[in-house]
């Protein structure tokens, strides 16, 4: 990661919990001792558009934004929107994508391909089958959580940094399943 700023953009499909992500890793660096800053668009995530939030983190950060081309990890909820991000990487970049695919609406197929091509333009493409992955294990509902465990071996927080954001942002009774997921994705990667 960039050795001033740490550039972190977390992508998604409205509902899928970008948000919620991006809280924690926020939460995250604030609890490590760094300042955090992060900017969000969710403008129509309820009818399933797109969401993003850039979060950065350092021993001071001035701006919430990310320019273009500086993104150190990329985390992405959705295959299409990876696609859609990917131009934000910066030459060493990494990429996280979860292997889920979202039709937007009035689309009616998928676009292949989408995988192959973003592992052509990046060195350092994870693509996890997270849907597949947490429903074997019962705990699809934490996606978002999974892919942020994936993305945090390059992020040197304490680890108890990480479970004490979660601890406090997560849904009222999710904590457990949460923490789950946090580290089956952190032992994944």
């Amino acid at each position: 990661m960039n050795t001033t700023t740490a550039n972190i953009l977390i992508v998604g499909v409205g509902g899928q919990g970008t948000i919620l992500a991006s809280d924690i890793l926020c939460a995250a660096a604030m609890e490590a001792g760094l300042d955090a800053k992060k900017s969000e668009i969710h403008g129509m995530s309820q009818r399933g558009g797109s969401v993003f939030s850039h979060v950065r983190f350092a021993p001071k950060v001035h701006s919430p934004v990310i320019p273009m081309g500086n993104v150190d990890v990329l985390v992405a909820l959705e295959e299409m929107e990876a696609a859609r991000w990917v131009d934000w990487l910066a030459p060493t970049g990494r990429m996280v994508v979860s292997g889920t695919r979202i039709l937007p609406a009035n689309v009616t197929a998928y676009p292949e391909g989408i995988v192959d091509a973003l592992k052509q333009r990046v060195s350092a493409c994870l693509h996890i089958p997270a849907d597949r992955l947490l429903e074997a294990a019962g705990s699809e509902k934490y996606v978002n959580v999974f892919l942020l465990g994936a993305a945090s071996k390059g992020i040197d927080f304490p680890e108890s940094a990480w479970y004490a954001a979660i601890e406090r942002l997560v849904p009222p009774g999710t904590a457990d399943a949460n923490k789950a997921a946090f580290i089956a994705g952190r032992n994944l990667s």
